[in-house]
């Protein structure tokens, strides 16, 4: 297996903690997009979208998109479980990951790339958009607040994916403009226990 990683995004660092929680080392190759080391045709042949992390198999499959990637390693190595036990642990931990990943992680990045400069000029900005989608990404943090004063983890008693991508989600937020504000103390809580974990620095 190979994995192709870069160090500072988002979906890569979600795959990082899941397979740090698991325990799993794999070769690594790491591409520097300001190099545009993710549009070379070599790499595109692995993944049209030049998108990262990419995990390329002994066999020559591929498979890009982190959660994807996450779920084959479940399947390969269930424990520690990260994705559900029973069918309503799975489904509740899979609705958590879809509020974490579209009303928390995508608004983030949306106000990531639509305000900040080391966007100017790579991607199009609409600076009205990428407030709004950081007004967004405050409302989420305020609605996860009151969810985790009655448990410890967004999906229930234990650490689980949602929990990583959230994870993800608030480091790029505090990373680009759009910080943890105060007052929010059942998050403020969770995110010290989530930021202690050994699998955080992956």
């Amino acid at each position: 297996m190979q994995l192709y990683d870069l160090k500072a995004g988002t979906n890569p660092r979600r795959l990082r903690i899941f397979l740090a929680e698991k325990g799993i080392s794999l070769p690594v190759t790491a591409l520097d997009m300001t190099k545009g080391e993710n549009r070379t045709p070599e790499f595109l042949g692995l993944n049209p979208l030049g998108t990262l992390p990419v995990l390329k198999l002994d066999d020559g499959s591929v498979l890009t998109e982190s959660i994807a990637i996450c779920r084959y390693f479940e399947e390969l190595q269930p424990e520690p479980n990260l994705f559900g036990r029973d069918a309503l642990e799975r489904a509740r931990i899979e609705m958590w990951n879809r509020r974490a990943e579209l009303e928390l992680l995508l608004p983030l990045v949306q106000q990531f790339v639509h305000l900040s400069p080391f966007w100017a000029g790579r991607r199009p900005q609409v600076a009205e958009y990428g407030t709004l989608a950081r007004e967004q990404a405050l409302k989420t943090m305020a609605w996860f607040d009151r969810e985790l004063a009655g448990r410890p983890f967004l999906a229930g008693d234990r650490y689980t994916v949602a929990d990583i991508t959230a994870q993800a989600a608030l480091l790029l937020g505090k990373n680009t403009g759009a910080p943890l504000p105060e007052g929010l103390p059942g998050l403020a809580r969770w995110w010290a226990e989530v930021s202690s974990r050994p699998s955080a620095r992956a």
